[in-house]
């Protein structure tokens, strides 16, 4: 056994860069002949600070140089990067352990079962919960048996009550599941492997210098382990941001304290100080505060030692505050540290990404965007690209983000919801469908598709759409069997239920199909693959069947949580981190940004398994732990030279609270708060012009040859009224497209009604008596929303209507045409319409009447010479342009199916023989629509009359060419 030595514990202080600092001081120490550096071992919590530390190094170094073995205590292959160290004892190994989507999918299994009303995304989701809860017990060492010796239970709500009984019920089965699989928990396993290191090390010290540099987890196997590394004879640990000039009273404040022996219950500490994981850490290892020294070593980008002492002072406890009014101003320096106060999270981005491109300016100057807030970070990025400057976050991105990710998830969504018009689209539409040269020829397809599906949802299903295009025709119908065969294998499976492994078979299957081998190359595809392989590797363990529709959740919460990184080397001088890659990462210049409460710090991450009391009980950290993380990750970030700070005043949704890290430091500068400014007015001139000129009213005026000489009696309002949106119409032909899997509309319920009556009377003449069986017949294969909404109307207005036909034909009013297309010259031009319907009246004239599923036009319209639709129609039929019918229009009628008096059902005309109530006299009506047409013809189609735009706006309800016509710049200032 080794002798027991006195403790070696340094600390780097948060004013200095870590990694640098660390790097010259082992330099220093163990740069020899012998090789003294190559031998040594690095320990560090993560692999993004073994690349830190490395870099440092380097840059340290100015050369050539061996370097120690850098090792990860968090690695999940701990043991094979630490190497033989962990094969002393060969005859007792420890066991291997169990995966982790292995174990998620499992836990899912058992949650599922214990309540079979979870659905296998919400259960997976729970499971993922469970677990780290779980990984907390293991790791603080607390056994899980533990809730059945201590009375939690009483007292607890009902809701928490039920959820610790899944929680026994499941730890219950666990144990025997890894019994099965001959695996232990991987927290276990770390906590074994560290332990046996730490025994093996004691009874054997290593050759060459052991160092922990960087490593705050308070775990009880890892303070074991640093106090071993602390004693041996080469060995030494090194904290960050020990704050070794806190007062006394102060330090002992922060916590942990000891159990009540009367009450029981233990005090919870300021779990939310930066100070509060690294006194635990001490208190574990079984040292005083006063045994830490501080690391010698330095770096050229550590800050002035009074920003240190700043740090501390901002993040005091509460209570120790009120020394604050007592400082001098000299010691409520922030020298080097700006604040930026944007409006939004937009500005926010636009200064950020302005102050990393000014940071070039100056050659080997380096600059790093430091958040938690990972769309912020995305902003970044896509500012940056507009100077070409290639930065990547390198906390990475959900996988569900990146193209592979969510055409996988586009893919589940379509499957399970029947490939519905959006989700279907959007799955053909997305960049890795068809890439490469076949990519026009496949988009052309597609916008086949997108102008097929436009208008009313079709029928569901790969079946049903089959239908819905053949019945379109063209190029969908051309195209769909080709799309529909690669769609085969979700489309067979998914909407069973499938067993887990089954499904995902499948969309792998059709997700290959649609895109070929490049959806699985680059990171992100390879990381979607490896995802999707284990998934059915491990899915027999899982929940046994998928309902329909949850297979998107399920897939989403499992990519969400899987983290694709860049590559290194994408800019040299910038860099964007997380909070835990920002860990021990140093630069000239570092942004923190986001700085809101929610954001930094987070909002507590809820546990749905245990109650706050029952973890109190347990010994376990409190949810509010992690925030005490954020203002350590706060304060090593304060530590750079130069140091700008940033938050946004609202987000998307609302406003925002500024983080209470940002209110201690604005509250202990006062006036001494700089501001950065300057970068705002940056970010706001940069995409805002010097003035705004808005346009003006269009009057288009084309010539005599390129205006209409044809024009329908539909359109002759929207000439008259908004002549600019006949021209968008007319003479630009452009025309407004439905909305894909649009709700029914009046007008698509009126082409409907339309089309019952045109039947009825190409069938049986308009027989009264059938017009209810041929409604009923359209209902039950209309959309079922207009199944539900309109039928009682619809059916109630059919019957007016036979009614109605009825008692005009024992009037001698019989029908005469219905739907008829006819034309005439008129004022130089030819007019078309098509008539409803036309009767032959008792006297010998004809009745033109028109179906409104609304409200029909008023007679103040038509005494301002619009809604003359009738009149014109009645005129091209007294001229002879409709085929049969002959006669002078003595007749004009609306049959509404609107609400009237009496119920669904009535008659409204504009017209009255003695011109009662305002209407137009009879006789007059057909003149009064050929001068009025006659006076729009020789001003727009035949003369020189510019077209307006919103000339009558009052009678221009219309607005499917206010966008282009730019109607909100200039309507109001004319």
């Amino acid at each position: 056994m080794a002798e027991r030595r006195r403790p070696r514990l340094f600390t780097i202080p948060s004013h200095r860069a870590f990694a640098d600092a660390l790097a010259a001081g082992l330099i220093a120490r163990h740069l020899d002949p012998d090789m003294g550096l190559a031998r040594g071992i690095v320990i560090v919590p993560n692999n993004r600070a073994r690349r830190a530390i490395n870099d440092a190094f380097v840059r340290a170094s100015g050369g050539a140089l061996l370097l120690p073995r850098i090792v990860a205590v968090g690695d999940v292959d701990l043991e094979e990067s630490v190497g033989a160290l962990f094969d002393l004892d060969a005859a007792e190994p420890v066991p291997a352990a169990v995966e982790p989507l292995q174990r998620r999918l499992i836990l899912a299994r058992l949650v599922q079962e214990a309540d079979p009303a979870l659905d296998a995304a919400e259960a997976v989701r729970l499971a993922g919960d469970l677990g780290r809860t779980l990984d907390q017990l293991l790791v603080e060492e607390v056994p899980p048996s533990r809730l059945r010796d201590i009375a939690l239970a009483e007292g607890l709500s009902e809701h928490w009550a039920r959820a610790l009984s899944s929680f026994t019920l499941v730890l219950d089965r666990w144990p025997g599941e890894l019994k099965k699989l001959g695996r232990i928990e991987l927290a276990e396993r770390r906590s074994r492997l560290l332990d046996r290191t730490a025994a093996a090390w004691r009874a054997q010290p290593p050759a060459g210098f052991v160092c922990v540099a960087g490593v705050t987890s308070a775990a009880p196997a890892v303070a074991r382990l640093l106090r071993v590394v602390s004693e041996l004879p080469k060995g030494m640990v090194v904290l960050p941001g020990v704050d070794l000039a806190m007062g006394d009273e102060e330090w002992e404040a922060l916590g942990p304290f000891e159990r009540d022996p009367v009450t029981g219950r233990q005090p919870r500490g300021e779990e939310t100080h930066p100070q509060y994981h690294l006194k635990t850490l001490l208190r574990r290892m079984g040292v005083a505060r006063g045994e830490v020294r501080t690391w010698r070593a330095g770096s050229e980008v550590d800050a002035p030692p009074a920003r240190g002492r700043m740090i501390a002072t901002a993040l005091s406890p509460a209570e120790f505050t009120h020394e604050w009014s007592a400082l001098k101003p000299g010691q409520r320096n922030l020298s080097g540290v700006s604040a930026l106060e944007a409006a939004t999270p937009a500005e926010e981005a636009q200064a950020i990404a302005l102050a990393l491109r000014e940071v070039l300016e100056t050659p080997g100057r380096t600059a790093a965007l430091v958040t938690p807030d990972r769309a912020l970070a995305g902003r970044v990025v896509a500012h940056l690209a507009r100077w070409k400057v290639p930065i990547d976050d390198s906390a990475g991105r959900p996988l569900s983000q990146t193209p592979p990710g969510a055409l996988l998830l586009a893919l589940a969504e379509a499957a399970t919801g029947d490939f519905a018009p959006l989700p279907l689209l959007a799955l053909l539409k997305h960049p890795l469908v068809a890439a490469g040269e076949s990519r026009a020829v496949w988009l052309e397809g597609v916008r086949a598709l997108d102008l097929a599906l436009r208008g009313p949802r079709p029928p569901a299903g790969l079946d049903g759409l089959t239908t819905h295009f053949a019945e379109k025709g063209g190029l969908a119908a051309e195209r769909w069997p080709d799309i529909c065969e690669r769609l085969a294998p979700v489309g067979r499976v998914l909407a069973d239920g499938p067993a887990l492994g089954d499904a995902l078979a499948c969309l792998r299957e059709a997700a290959t199909r649609l895109c070929g081998d490049a959806l699985w190359a680059r990171v992100d595809g390879r990381a979607a693959a490896e995802l999707l392989a284990e998934l059915e590797e491990r899915a027999p363990a899982g929940p046994a069947r998928v309902a329909p529709g949850t297979l998107p959740a399920l897939l989403r919460t499992l990519m969400d949580e899987v983290a694709v990184r860049p590559p290194r080397g994408q800019h040299p001088r910038l860099a964007i981190y997380g909070l835990i890659e920002a860990q021990l990462q140093s630069a000239d210049l570092m942004i923190l940004a986001g700085l809101n409460e929610g954001v930094w710090p987070g909002l507590p991450a809820p546990d749905p398994w245990l109650a706050p009391r029952i973890r109190a009980e347990l010994g376990l950290p409190g949810l509010d732990w992690r925030i005490g993380l954020s203002a350590h990750d706060l304060a090593g970030g304060l530590g750079a030279r130069e140091v700008l700070l940033t938050r946004a005043r609202r987000d998307a949704r609302s406003p925002t609270i500024a983080s209470r890290f940002w209110l201690r430091l604005q509250a202990l500068a006062g006036e001494g708060w700089a501001r950065a400014d300057h970068l705002l007015g940056w970010a706001r001139g940069l995409d805002h012009p010097d003035g705004h000129r808005p346009a003006d009213r269009p009057q288009p005026r084309p010539p005599l040859e390129r205006r209409p000489s044809r024009i329908a009696v539909t359109d002759v309002d929207r000439l008259k009224a908004d002549p600019y949106a006949f021209y968008a119409k007319q003479i630009l032909k452009l025309r407004p497209l439905d909305a894909v899997d649009a709700d029914p509309s009046a007008a698509w319920r009126g082409t409907e009604v339309h089309a019952i009556l045109r039947r009825a009377w190409e069938e049986d003449g308009l027989d009264a008596t059938r017009l209810r069986t041929r409604a009923e017949t359209w209902l039950a294969d209309a959309h079922p929303m207009l199944r539900a909404l309109w039928q009682p109307r619809l059916m109630e207005a059919i019957d007016w209507i036979g009614a109605q036909m009825t008692a005009m034909r024992d009037e001698g009013r019989d029908v005469l045409a219905v739907e008829k297309r006819g034309e005439i010259p008129l004022a130089g031009v030819t007019l078309y319409g098509i008539f409803d319907r036309v009767d032959r009246l008792p006297g010998g004239g004809v009745g033109i009447v028109d179906y409104k599923t609304g409200k029909p036009p008023s007679t103040a319209a038509v005494r301002a010479g619009f809604s003359l639709q009738l009149g014109l129609l009645g005129l091209i039929a007294e001229r002879g342009g409709f085929e049969g019918v002959r006669g002078a229009a003595a007749a004009f009628e609306y049959w509404s199916l609107g609400k009237g008096k009496d119920g669904f059902g009535y008659v409204a005309s504009p017209v009255d023989a003695n011109g009662k109530y305002g209407r137009i006299v009879t006789g007059e009506f057909v003149p009064l629509a050929e001068a009025s047409f006659a006076e729009a013809a020789g001003k727009w189609l035949t003369g020189d009359e510019p077209f307006t735009a919103k000339l009558v706006p009052e009678f221009a309800s219309y607005a499917e060419y206010d966008q282009l016509m730019r109607r909100d710049e200039w309507y109001g200032r004319d």
